[in-house]
């Protein structure tokens, strides 16, 4: 039989290791629709959602949509665990600091400050996955303009296309860190950081504040239903924020193969404005949107069960 503390500290465990599974049951939707939002953002031929996937599968068939993300997959639960339960601690210590409980009532502003806490905490874990995901994505890309690059010539000898340089997600980040060094790992993390900070205090404040509104008269929290729509559409509202960043973060990312175009975030983000127009800030996020809603309803309604499982445990 534990005692109180074992107890207290196996619930901990739990709870630890539970908030690495929401996004568990998003997975299949980011295999799906993680490619298309890469490639719609880096490159500007892309015309819509349904243009990229045609361009995809005539080129690479099935395997087109699921380059590069071996290691976003099995990486993704540890940086979930790591940003929620970053979440979790940040607001319960911030409660006890200014309220005296852990357990009291957050306000909005606790909650937006633990939000940006473990957005800002993510980018130190997925900014190398980032990079090998946006090179190799993009380095079909890269393999289609080579050849064109002198124009074509009907009396010059057919050279033989140049095969990948990246074989895989762990050849990529030994081959960049060796090339680049390990800035080069961690390219284009001033804009993950734009990126993650403001559009998790936007997801956890915006999950928040519908959950109170979800929430019915008599009620302390919001059934599954509230749950699933709050949510949903945290996830929306949060890469609505994110998407501009999310854009120079892979524009800055895919710059360091063949020719560089971007000296940093500031010229990355005049030069694409200058030759696109404002819109290219909001390049993928119809993806986005569609990939966020249904994955972030599954999210939250896992995060809450693990909680009140915890809670459970320790009553």
């Amino acid at each position: 039989m534990l005692g109180a503390a074992e107890a207290t500290a196996v619930v901990a465990q739990i709870r630890q290791l539970g908030q690495g599974l929401p996004h568990l049951p998003g997975c299949p939707w980011i295999l799906l629709l993680e490619p298309l939002e890469v490639r719609i953002q880096t490159e500007p031929k892309y015309t819509g959602i349904w243009h990229c996937i045609r361009d995809i599968y005539r080129q690479e068939r099935v395997r087109g949509f699921y380059r590069g993300l071996s290691l976003p997959v099995c990486t993704v639960s540890l940086v979930s665990s790591v940003s929620f339960g970053t979440y979790h601690h940040c607001l319960a210590h911030i409660c006890k600091f200014r309220y005296g409980s852990a357990e009291a009532k957050p306000t909005k502003a606790d909650v937006t400050l633990s939000g940006c806490a473990s957005g800002l905490v993510r980018v130190f874990l997925t900014s190398p996955t980032e990079v090998a995901k946006v090179r190799l994505q993009t380095q079909t890309q890269e393999q289609q303009r080579r050849p064109s690059a002198s124009g074509p010539s009907a009396s010059s000898p057919v050279c033989p296309v140049p095969g990948p340089k990246y074989r895989g997600p762990l050849h990529c980040l030994t081959t960049v860190a060796r090339e680049e060094g390990l800035q080069g790992l961690y390219k284009g993390s001033s804009a993950l950081l734009l990126r993650e900070g403001h559009s998790f205090a936007t997801y956890f404040l915006s999950y928040a504040v519908l959950c109170e509104w979800l929430t019915p008269a008599g009620h302390s929290q919001p059934d599954v239903l509230g749950v699933l729509v709050a949510g949903g559409c945290a996830g929306v509202l949060a890469w609505a924020v994110a998407t501009p960043m999310d854009v120079i973060k892979s524009r800055l990312q895919a710059d360091g193969q063949g020719h560089r175009r971007y000296r940093g975030l500031l010229h990355c983000v005049v030069t694409s404005v200058r030759e696109e127009g404002l819109r290219v800030l909001f390049r993928g996020l119809a993806v986005n949107c569609c990939r966020a809603f249904p994955v972030n309803m599954a999210v939250f309604v896992t995060y809450e069960a693990v909680l009140r499982l915890t809670r459970g445990l320790l009553t």
